[in-house]
Formats: C-alpha cells, sequence, structure tokens
C-alpha cells in the first residue's frame, strides 16, 4: 500500500472513541521485534497466555510483555479458499483485498451519497457482464439491438465508477494506522485461514478496537472492479507468468481431483472475472463472523482493560451462520500421476505424496522426515545431491502443502544442475525415501531435528508479531494454542521405527504425482527426463 495519500482521522472515528493523542514510537516498535525473550518458548508460556472467549464466539489470547509500551494484534479467520465453491474459487482472496477498503466510517468523504452509486454499479455491472457472456457464447455474435443495449450499459458502468470514485478516501485504514505508528499492516489468505496483522503503540488500542471491530462488522466493497483487476493480474504475474508458479499450479491440481486443496487459493482466472460483488459480499456473511475468528495480542497491555475494550467494540457483532457445506474428501490415489509444463525456463521438478493432515499421529512423523532430508546443510538431500555429487542446485520439502487442516501433500523441490537433468534428480531423490525404508535414521539425527526445532521455535516466538501470529494460528488451525508446546512433544516422541513405518507406507510410486517444468527452446520442448523408470 502507497504511503503518500492524505492522512485523516476519520471524525466518526474519533467521535465514538474518543480522541486519541499522537506520539511517534517507530523506534520504539523496530526495538520490540527483536527482543530475545526466551521464556516465550517455555513451559511458562501456557502461564502467561490469558484467554477469554466473547458470547458471540471471538476467542481472544493475551501475553503480558512490558519491555516496551508496544502491541502486536493477530487477527486469524478458520476460513480460506477451501471454503469456496466451484464456479466462486478466488473468493476468500479477493474478499481479502476488499477489506482494506474501508468500512461504512472510513474510507469515504459521505457514505450516504456514495452508498446508491455503489448499489447501481454493482446492478450495471452484474447485468453487463452476464449479457457480454451471452454474446460471447453465441453463435454468429450480437444483433444490433443486443450491441446496443450492451454499448448503453458499458457507458452507464463507467460513468457510475466516476461518481463512485469521488467519495474514495484512498488506502485510509492503513493511513489511520501509519498516523498513529502502526507497521507491519497486512494480510494474507491461504487454503486454511486468513490473517491481518498490525504492530502499533499500546495507547492506539483504542484505535485499532475501533477501526478492526468496523471492519469485522460492516465492510464496504468499494473499488470491487478496479480491485478484482488488480487481483487478475496478480494472478497473471504469479501463477500464469511465472515459471515455479504455473508448475507448482498444474502439479498441485493433478495431485486433488476432488478436494479443494487443488484449487489455487488465488482462484481460477474465468472464476476471478465472473465474481460479482453480492457474491462477495454472501461469502464474507457466511464465513468471516466472530465465531471464525481468533484475536492474539501481545505487548505492553492490560488484560482487563483489553477485555472490556473488545467486548465493547467486537462483542456486538453478530455470530456467523453455522456453516453447513460439504467438502468433497480425496479419494485414494491408485496410481502414478505426471504432468509436465512447458516454459521458457530452466528445468526444475516437484515430487508429492499424499499424507494425512492436522491431528493424525503420522503428520508429526512427517516434521520428523521433513528436517532429516532437508533441514539445514547438514540435511540428508541437500549434502547428497547439492553439496557431494552436485546434481541440484536447490532442493527443499515441505511436510504440509498446500494446507495443514486436511490430508494434504509431503513435496520435495529441485532445480538440476546443469548438464545434469531432472531425471538423475528424480532418481537421487527416489533412493534417499528408500533408504529412509531400510535404515533406522541415527539418534544424532533425531537430537538435530530437536534442536533446530527448539531453535525455530524461540526465533518464532522471541519477539511480539511472531508470539502473536503463531498463537492465533495453531488456535485456528489446532483449536487451541497449547498445541505449540504439545507439537514440540509429539515430534520429540517420534521414533526411528516410526520413521520406517511411515515411509515404507506412504512414499510408493501408486501414491505419488510428479511435476516437471520442460524447457523450451525454438518453440520445441526439450525433454527434461530421458527415462521414467527411475526408482520405485
Amino acid at each position: 500500500m502507497t504511503n503518500w495519500i492524505r492522512l485523516r482521522v476519520s471524525e466518526d472515528l474519533v467521535r465514538r472513541w474518543g480522541k486519541i493523542p499522537v506520539v511517534c514510537l517507530s523506534l520504539v516498535l523496530s526495538l520490540c521485534l527483536n527482543l530475545d525473550l526466551l521464556f516465550a518458548a517455555s513451559p511458562s508460556l501456557a502461564e502467561r497466555v490469558i484467554e477469554h472467549k466473547l458470547a458471540n464466539g471471538l476467542t481472544v489470547l493475551m501475553v503480558e510483555r512490558h519491555q516496551t509500551p508496544v502491541v502486536s494484534i493477530n487477527i486469524t479467520f478458520a476460513v480460506g479458499g477451501i471454503n469456496e465453491q466451484v464456479g466462486q474459487t478466488g473468493l476468500a482472496h479477493l474478499y481479502e483485498h476488499m477489506a482494506f477498503k474501508g468500512t461504512r466510517i472510513v474510507g469515504t468523504k459521505d457514505y450516504e451519497k456514495e452508498k446508491p452509486i455503489l448499489d447501481e454499479l454493482a446492478r450495471v455491472g452484474t447485468e453487463l457482464e452476464h449479457r457480454q457472456r451471452e454474446i460471447a457464447n453465441k453463435t454468429g455474435g450480437a444483433t444490433v439491438e443486443e450491441q446496443a443495449t450492451v454499448d448503453a450499459l458499458q457507458k452507464r458502468f463507467t460513468d457510475l465508477q466516476a461518481l463512485a470514485s469521488q467519495y474514495v478516501v484512498g488506502n485510509e485504514v492503513a493511513l489511520l494506522y501509519q498516523r498513529h505508528g502502526g507497521v507491519g499492516f497486512n494480510a494474507s489468505t491461504g487454503k486454511d485461514l486468513t490473517r491481518y496483522m498490525i504492530s502499533l503503540p499500546a495507547n492506539r488500542l483504542p484505535l485499532w478496537a475501533a477501526v478492526e471491530s468496523d471492519r469485522m462488522a460492516s465492510p464496504v466493497l468499494r473499488e470491487f472492479y478496479k480491485e478484482r483487476g488488480v487481483v487478475m493480474e496478480e494472478r497473471r504475474l504469479r501463477n500464469e507468468d511465472s515459471p515455479s508458479g504455473l508448475l507448482f499450479e498444474t502439479f498441485t491440481s493433478a495431485a486433488f481431483r476432488a478436494h479443494g486443496y487443488g484449487v489455487p487459493t488465488i482462484g481460477w482466472g474465468s472464476d476471478i472475472l465472473s465474481l460479482t460483488p453480492d457474491e462477495t459480499e454472501a461469502f464474507f456473511k457466511t464465513h468471516y463472523g466472530p465465531n471464525r475468528a481468533t484475536i492474539a495480542l501481545v505487548g505492553d497491555l492490560d488484560p482487563k482493560e483489553t477485555i472490556a475494550l473488545i467486548e465493547r467494540t467486537f462483542g456486538k457483532i453478530p455470530a456467523a451462520p453455522q456453516s453447513s457445506a460439504r467438502v468433497a474428501v480425496e479419494p485414494d490415489q491408485r496410481g502414478e500421476r505426471r504432468v509436465e509444463v512447458e516454459f521458457d525456463a530452466e528445468p526444475s521438478m516437484v515430487i508429492g505424496y499424499h499424507k494425512p493432515g492436522l491431528g493424525h499421529p503420522d503428520d508429526d512423523v512427517f516434521d520428523v522426515i521433513d528436517a532429516v532430508l532437508s533441514d539445514g546443510l547438514t540435511s540428508r538431500l541437500h549434502r547428497r545431491l547439492v553439496r557431494e555429487q552436485r546434481l541440484a542446485a536447490s532442493v527443499r520439502s515441505d511436510a504440509s502443502h498446500p494446507g495443514v487442516r486436511a490430508p494434504n501433500l509431503f513435496i520435495i523441490m529441485a532445480t538440476p544442475l546443469a548438464p545434469h537433468t531432472t531425471a538423475e534428480v528424480e532418481a537421487a531423490i527416489y533412493e534417499e525415501l528408500e533408504r529412509l525404508k531400510r535404515e533406522p535414521v541415527s539418534p544424532k539425527e533425531l537430537e538435530r531435528v530437536i534442536n533446530n526445532l527448539d531453535a525455530d521455535m524461540v526465533r518464532a516466538l522471541r519477539s511480539n508479531s511472531g508470539l502473536a501470529s503463531q498463537l492465533a494460528m495453531y488456535q485456528a488451525v489446532a483449536g487451541d494454542w497449547r498445541d505449540i508446546l504439545r507439537s514440540r512433544d509429539r515430534v520429540a516422541a517420534v521414533t526411528p521405527a516410526d520413521v520406517q513405518r511411515v515411509a515404507s507406507q506412504y512414499f510408493t510410486k501408486s501414491n505419488r504425482t510428479v511435476g516437471m517444468l520442460v524447457k523450451k527452446s525454438n518453440g520445441k520442448a526439450i525433454a527434461a527426463t530421458q527415462n521414467n523408470g527411475v526408482a520405485q
């Protein structure tokens, strides 16, 4: 978001929540984000987290850290791409964009005058696109009357957009926070979660509560068509014109035939271009209620005062209806799947195996396998493929692609080092997977896994923003933030026999999907693999 737009504090917000004195705490904020608070990774964390649940279902988690007068906040909704329906993919990601456009109070010069224009714009835009699709699907093209109707709708649509733009105060939500010392204002959408984060001076909590409760209760989808175009351009940049993005999109959709994990979070292009304001608003009302949200606050706060503030602001927002949507279960894969993507780029590859999701005991074993194979310079795949044999320029793995809540994929990604081919790299990877089946991992390797896990936990939780992020995420995906501590103990309990059993059960050819990026030269694809008959 741009920082070079005029700053304006909404008079309505000040009137509703009181005037807030302005101070500059940028230096304090930057210092806070680097605090070395080792207690966060210790068992005392369980005693420091204060939990409160509102009557509407909103979960609030708080940790006091008074070293600096700063609070980091993370709002996480247990909503993502997996909640979308066929034909409406990309809704969760589009709504994340729209949430920055403001409310009936913020982002507008006069909402009472703006609202009828937005309503008419949504109606005309939907009708225009409907008629354009009808003509595109019609043999022989449009009649004179049909084209005249479309032209009239297009003119009306353009005029309404110009009228609506006169009432827009661009990026006012972000600029409110910037003016009051906020940093790290951002959001993200995945298959399982939608997240909003900010760090700001502690005495700005009333401002934050006013803005975010307003965004949760009454977002306004202004500049909808403009932002939809931004999302479509983002899709072209990251998925269609990016070799790695296109490879992963093709690979993942091949691995999942039924479950929503096979759909890119950003959505399919044709779906994005057909999304309407009414559909987006309905998706928000159905899914983004306080009963699906966790707010984690870490920093210089008073728990009693914070709870009272959140009760006053967020407490009056009604809960979203209970979801009745059914999610398809991915059927067992019964044979290897292989896909190729032709692109003018260097060859690369990704291999994936179906595995259980969060809550299954084997999920923790895959975390250990992930660490053994690719965590650090001494990991098995890096040591053999990159350092010793110099087959690959890079190799890494991921134990939960593309989400964590439902059964997902264990994936291994690699880029060959010329003149070696993907076939050579693929064979070497399978040899390492076979080694996991026949040879127990050493005690030294398991010890390194735990040491690295502990170090990662300390790094993740040492800052206010890191701890707030972890608390909200675990609460949303696992149903209990305490899983931060339990997951470490579960991983520590994994044995060499567990690794052998899981590797033997899941790392099979019939459970495997392979994606290859094939380089094109002079309009022809150069075969990246010379032999598919590699180790099984």
